[in-house]
């Protein structure tokens, strides 16, 4: 889980440089990320992590998102200004359960860097991607809790192990699905203190594929 004041602090230091070495405070925080300083504050202490904003705040001034939440190499930058969007839907969250896409006008416009786009399949493929965030450990280590999700729409077949997105009688859920020879299947936590469930195939409403995250799929 990314850790909001690091963050915060990262941003700080970006304003900072920009702007000569003036101290930066919340507010000029609040203000690049194009936020109120009432939301910035409920998303702060909440620990929750602007990520649309955060893209954008990135793709602006080419700086590496990989740096900015990873810690990775600081000169990498992003190679284009192109600007790629895809749906992403902030209130939506899956692996508890108990979320569903609400209707089709729930989302934000989720920008995305250039490097980021050969991982969904290239800029063609775009069209076919959402994002929605996952909460709780069920598919820990392989998906964390606050992690944003990319779902392809396109990849429903479940006779092909992955993980998936999808929804039963009882919410909206993330879980890697293996096809059982008796052609029932089954849905696995990647935690081990879950118990596997077994489910028939016309139990699930497959959304999709799970191919990438802000982590790692494995």
């Amino acid at each position: 889980m990314f850790i909001v004041d690091e963050i915060i602090n990262k941003l700080k230091n970006i304003l900072n440089t920009d702007n000569n070495g003036k101290k930066i405070f919340d507010k000029d925080v609040a203000e690049s990320l194009e936020l109120s300083q009432a939301n910035f504050a409920t998303m702060k202490n909440r620990g929750k992590i602007p990520y649309s904003n955060i893209l954008n705040f990135c793709a602006k001034r080419k700086i590496s998102i990989n740096w900015l939440l990873y810690n990775q190499n600081p000169n990498s930058l992003i190679d284009s200004t192109d600007r790629y969007w895809i749906k992403y839907y902030p209130s939506v969250s899956v692996s508890a359960g108990g979320g569903a896409y609400e209707n089709e006008d729930n989302y934000e416009s989720l920008e995305l860097p250039d490097s980021f786009l050969a991982v969904l399949g290239g800029k063609e493929n775009l069209k076919n991607i959402e994002a929605i965030n996952v909460i709780g450990d069920s598919m820990e280590p392989t998906l964390n809790s606050n992690n944003i999700i990319f779902i392809d729409k396109t990849k429903s077949d479940i006779s092909k192990d992955g993980v998936y997105a999808f929804t039963t009688n009882y919410g909206l859920f993330v879980k890697r699905v293996q096809k059982r020879v008796d052609g029932k299947l089954d849905i696995i936590s990647d935690n081990k203190d879950y118990p596997v469930q077994i489910l028939n195939k016309d139990e699930l409403n497959v959304l999709g594929k799970v191919i990438s995250s802000f982590g790692k799929i494995y």
